[in-house]
């Protein structure tokens, strides 16, 4: 399709041509978006945090009938289906499967008995080295600049990935604040063997988020996203009026019960699928700012490696 690969344990270990993983987010990482980009030489990742046990199940059969390249499923552990879709996917047969948002130690034997490939993310050295200790076969270091939830510890991509790479063993993926080539490169001089980029595959042609989602991303600046609930569960989204409000009601101290019942359910779902830019919960990470257009996977893919290549080229 391209030139030659990017060669890393990361790309070897999931036997990708480069080492991109896309993120799995929710109400985004649809069959359309992770077959694009599995077949542009990337890992795609169905988001499994929206789906029940039977949506899973049918977008696994969707992502075999649109790619024959290598894939996997992102599976929050702390959602309501997390141990459904631990079975779905060994029942399924899916070879690859990134775990987060909980303790990864049961969920990691269970998987790897039945040969599956698992990555782990993590926020801090200490989750990193339980993973390790799991037997998880690499680890997504994700920093505070990412969209969507995040660690309560505020430790940003670029300290925590040499940190987390000087801790294990296993290859390490960098996330959050990483959109092109230029970010990949760094990534790569801080000691990661691959990047997972959530944002920019959220903001292209093949992805399921609502095109409102998608323009409203576009329109942002620097400095339009915002974390909330950031004593319960940190989350980085786009100002708008709804998590203004919430910001607002934590800086009055506001008691955890009543934010919970402010915060509402399938706020994500509002702003993310169905396109209320009022009053949904718009997940996006800092990157947003830089985000200027709408390509399709292909194009995105192509210009990271371009880039990347280009630059470290000039550097000396």
């Amino acid at each position: 399709m391209f030139e030659k690969g990017i060669k890393t344990r990361v790309s070897e270990l999931f036997s990708i041509k480069y080492p991109i993983i896309q993120g799995g987010m929710i109400w985004v990482a649809c069959p359309r978006l992770a077959s694009a980009v599995s077949n542009s030489g990337g890992l795609g990742l169905l988001g499994s945090g929206s789906m029940r046990p039977e949506d899973l199940e049918r977008a696994i059969d969707e992502m075999n009938s649109l790619t024959e390249k290598p894939w996997g499923v992102n599976i929050p552990l702390s959602f309501k289906y997390s141990k459904d879709h631990i079975e779905t996917v060994i029942r399924k047969g899916v070879k690859i499967v990134f775990t987060s948002a909980g303790d990864p130690t049961a969920t990691t034997e269970r998987l790897k008995k039945e040969g599956i490939k698992v990555a782990h993310v993590v926020s801090n050295v200490r989750q990193a080295k339980k993973a390790e200790s799991a037997g998880v076969d690499c680890i997504v270091a994700e920093g505070y600049e990412a969209g969507g939830h995040n660690g309560k510890d505020e430790l940003t991509t670029m300290v925590l990935v040499p940190q987390v790479v000087s801790s294990v063993k296993v290859p390490v993926i960098a996330a959050g604040g990483i959109a092109d080539g230029k970010g990949m490169l760094a990534a790569f001089s801080l000691g990661a063997e691959g990047v997972q980029i959530g944002t920019r595959f959220a903001i292209s042609k093949e992805s399921c988020a609502h095109e409102n989602y998608k323009r409203k991303v576009i329109e942002s600046s620097d400095t339009d996203t915002i974390i909330i609930m950031r004593k319960i569960l940190p989350t980085r989204a786009l100002k708008n009026p709804f998590s203004l409000r919430i910001k607002k009601a934590e800086e009055e101290g506001v008691k955890e019960d009543e934010l919970l019942s402010l915060h509402g359910e399938l706020r994500a779902m509002r702003g993310i699928r169905d396109g209320d830019l009022e009053e949904g919960e718009l997940e996006v990470g800092q990157v947003s700012g830089m985000i200027i257009d709408i390509p399709s996977v292909e194009e995105i893919i192509k210009k990271i490696v371009y880039e990347y290549r280009k630059i470290k080229q000039k550097l000396p």
